[in-house]
């Protein structure tokens, strides 16, 4: 970050001392506010106990029990100025003015005061829950009542004579946490003494320490020290791309972590290349036969990367190879998304015609007088739709999304003469939720078998799809695409068709370098994208030579949901 114009930048150490008078003071803050709350804590504890063994004495006081069991035994509450004349609020002041407590209230076995500082307050309920007190059990509060806020106790009044006895009342004691709080303003200077003691150490601490830093260092900024290192990191591993060095002894030199990110590998720094568990077709880069930067796409992982390799040369000396990686996964998902949207243009653009000769024969209709003609195709086009897609059982499909993406993609098959048609099987109650994901894998099957249909030698070109969705909301839909091709090339072989570089444009494996646009990704990174979903693609039937063709299937998890009527 650059510093503002006129202002040098603060030196590196003092930089430091600046953070660890921060800390210090920081750790003394902290530590001082803990010991402070902790006091507090040990105080308000105190006065607790003090409020405690106050309110068991006055609680065990033979005449407090007789009297606040002879009120209770009355039908009703003395009125406040008898019990202000009191003997229980005589015994109540007393103990409250000789212990200096806020308060010392004495009620009956309803909660109702028979003794209190406030005489007003007197036959009225106590603002604070009595229940535990009068349950006969003892406990210590903190709460706020009509004095202020408070430490107190509560404790249950026996009736005299018996042995565990009936409640007749309760004794309440608190002592207010302001007095509390004057206390721990006596004991603070102690602390307050002992955080900045312990800050002026800090302090001196970080002056010797930032002086033995400079002197190690000969008063020269780390910045300096470490140009050469940065210049390198800022090259190998400020950037995107991976980075792969081939020395020339065919050893790994340089493998830096966006090469180990996009190949899915530790450092491999050390290994012979050869040897190294990357792709082949990576490793072909650097061969003495290939041509020196030319670009190849390959499946490496979840990825779809571009690699290049160059020759390192320093004059004539022969440093040996660089391999470039740059991640093309996202741009290949995108390219399909847009020729899946092309695709459904270019159908929509085709129906409008259709749609315009519609309205020009209703509008012949209704310029000749025909009105009934008229109405007659109206209600025939409202039953059949206005537009129509070539793919036949198109009317199994329920789901908006499926039929429109289906649908285009009959349009272009039906251009190269494919006949597109869904199988009688399909059911789909839901509705797709994931379409960027179905659109991929769904268009390369459909792409790969028009594809296999056309170069097939089947007199009849069909594609036959068949769509179902799990019921009860697992969310999967599964596809099953067959064709009229001829069948797997490779004799067969089910996984060779997953391979990079495999593609039906032009009738089977590619050799050498993957042909331009992506093809022979579309199978691998369909599998790709169904595994990281939880499922798979793969071939159920792989076709005999001259028909019917690959029968291929996908099970695509959480891409549907039940669909809301």
């Amino acid at each position: 970050m650059m510093s503002p114009p006129g202002r040098l930048p603060l030196r590196f150490s003092t930089q430091t001392l600046l953070l660890q008078l921060g800390v210090v003071l920081l750790v003394v803050l902290l530590s001082g506010a803990v010991h402070a709350w902790l006091t507090f804590e040990r105080l308000g504890r105190e006065a607790e106990n003090q409020a405690l063994t106050l309110a068991r004495t006055v609680a065990s006081d033979p005449s407090v029990r007789a009297n606040v069991q002879a009120i209770s035994r009355q039908a009703g509450t003395p009125p406040p100025a008898e019990l202000k004349a009191g003997p229980l609020m005589a015994v109540a002041e007393g103990a409250r003015t000789s212990t200096g407590a806020l308060f010392v209230v004495i009620t009956d076995e309803t909660g109702l005061r028979l003794a209190h500082p406030d005489a007003d307050r007197l036959g009225e309920r106590v603002s604070t829950d009595p229940s535990e007190a009068l349950a006969g059990r003892e406990v210590t509060t903190r709460n706020t009542g009509t004095l202020g806020p408070s430490a107190g106790a509560k404790v249950p009044v026996f009736a005299p004579g018996s042995g565990s006895g009936s409640v007749v009342g309760e004794v309440s004691v608190g002592y207010s946490t302001e007095s509390i709080g004057q206390s721990l303003a006596r004991d603070i200077v102690p602390i307050v003494l002992t955080a900045a003691g312990s800050l002026a150490a800090g302090v001196l601490a970080s002056f010797l320490l930032r002086r033995r830093l400079q002197r190690l260092t000969l008063g020269l900024e780390p910045e300096e020290i470490g140009a050469l290192v940065h210049d390198q990191v800022a090259v190998l591993e400020g950037v995107d791309e991976g980075v792969v060095g081939i020395s020339a002894d065919g050893r790994i030199s340089v493998f830096n972590a966006a090469a180990q990110r996009l190949l899915g590998q530790p450092d491999l720094s050390g290994q012979l290349w050869q040897d190294a568990p990357v792709p082949a077709r990576l490793k072909a880069l650097t061969l003495p036969d290939a041509r020196e930067g030319e670009a190849v796409e390959l499946v490496a992982g979840e990825q779809v990367l571009v690699a290049s390799a160059r020759k390192a040369l320093h004059r004539r000396e022969d440093l040996g190879w660089v391999v470039m990686l740059r991640d093309r996964t996202e741009l290949q998902h995108l390219t399909r998304q847009l020729d899946a949207v092309g695709t459904m243009s270019t159908a929509l653009r085709a129906q409008r015609h259709e749609f315009a000769n519609q309205l020009h024969t209703i509008a012949g209709f209704m310029s000749i007088g025909q009105h009934q003609q008229a109405r007659t195709y109206l209600e025939r086009i409202a039953a059949t739709g206005p537009l129509k897609f070539p793919v036949d059982q198109a009317e199994l499909l329920q789901d908006p999304y499926l039929q429109a993406f289906i649908g285009a993609k009959g349009v272009e098959a039906d251009e190269r003469g494919v006949s597109l048609r869904i199988g009688p099987e399909t059911l789909v109650r839901g509705q797709v939720t994931e379409p960027q994901d179905v659109t991929t894998v769904l268009g390369n099957l459909i792409d790969n078998a028009v594809n296999a249909a056309v170069a097939g030698t089947a007199a009849e070109r069909w594609v036959e799809l068949e769509l179902l969705d799990e019921e009860g909301g697992g969310g999967t839909l599964h596809v099953v695409v067959a064709d009229s091709g001829d069948g797997l090339p490779d004799g067969g072989d089910p996984e060779a068709v997953f391979a990079e570089g495999f593609t039906t444009a032009g009738g089977g494996a590619l050799q050498g370098q993957v042909r331009a646009g992506g093809q022979g990704l579309g199978l691998a990174l369909a599998r790709q994208l169904a595994r990281r979903r939880g499922g798979d693609v793969t071939v159920l039937e792989p076709g005999n030579a001259g028909g019917p063709g690959a029968v291929f299937m996908a099970t695509l998890p959480g891409t549907t949901t039940a669909r809301k009527d």
